[in-house]
């Protein structure tokens, strides 16, 4: 165990810290969010699991993995048969770059789940199961979600301790938010459970009125909530992912780069609640 992945376990206690990344709305930067953290908790030191939960598999596009022709996906985990053990589950996952971030990747099946989950019981808590068989064998996962309410989004928000909501700095991306905190709000009512969240400005362009007005509105009206930093436009983002690479290994000065480093140490340094998908 290294010095700084010391210094990112939780108060020195090495539990799996569990974040979601997820906004009911596409297109506002969730696959590169996850990834983009990820890849820097992994230069800390951390050993990190990227899981894809959204049909369309962007975050499993996104290392080159064609999902029509994967094995194994995280479809699996929905299955009528038993749940997979931990020695089951590691096989089903990808090594990334050094292999310190591990993929568990999507696939299509997904969205058979929403027309299966009514009918099943426990659907909702699948991915926390999981994710309890594999405490020791991470110190976070962070899970990428469908921008759309239904038993897949159920299962990350469940599973995770802390959720980070992207949202694109443009007028229509905060409709997106706006429903997502409506489903919180549902949420905590029936499970008596608060998650908390930290909305993080995305994609923001300075010379646009647009980014500039709606990040404006965004911190006037969620002043307790919104990130007081920002995600700037970077194209290099985009030739990360075009080489399938983590962006902190692709080009770790760049400012989306820097940008998300920032991010990170406000989630590191504040405190939370143990996450739901406890040990044992």
């Amino acid at each position: 165990m290294t010095p700084d992945t010391i210094h990112i376990a939780w108060q020195g206690y090495f539990v799996l810290r569990i974040w979601s990344v997820a906004n009911q709305k596409g297109g506002v930067g969730k696959t590169t969010t996850a990834v983009a953290l990820g890849g820097l908790l992994a230069g800390r030191g951390a050993r990190v699991l990227l899981l894809d939960l959204d049909p369309q598999g962007s975050l499993t596009s996104y290392f080159g993995f064609n999902a029509d022709k994967l094995t194994h996906s995280t479809f699996d985990l929905f299955g009528d048969g038993p749940a997979p053990g931990r020695e089951q589950l590691l096989e089903k996952l990808l090594p990334i770059g050094d292999g310190k971030v591990r993929l568990f990747p999507a696939s299509p099946a997904l969205a058979t789940v929403e027309r299966r989950a009514p009918a099943r019981d426990g659907v909702g808590k699948r991915v926390a199961r999981a994710l309890a068989a594999l405490w020791d064998d991470f110190d976070y996962a962070l899970l990428d979600t469908p921008p759309v309410l239904g038993a897949l989004m159920i299962n990350a928000l469940a599973a995770a301790e802390r959720l980070v909501v992207p949202v694109q700095t443009e007028f229509l991306a905060v409709k997106g938010l706006e429903r997502m905190l409506r489903t919180l709000e549902m949420l905590g009512r029936s499970t008596g459970r608060e998650l908390p969240f930290l909305i993080v400005p995305t994609m923001f362009d300075r010379r646009t009125q647009a980014s500039v007005v709606t990040l404006r509105n965004l911190r006037h009206q969620y002043p307790d909530q919104v990130w007081p930093g920002l995600i700037p436009i970077d194209t290099r983002f985009r030739d990360a992912s075009r080489a399938g690479v983590l962006p902190s290994s692709f080009d770790p000065a760049s400012r989306g780069v820097q940008a998300y480093a920032s991010l990170l140490k406000n989630l590191l340094a504040v405190r939370t609640a143990a996450p739901a998908a406890e040990r044992g």
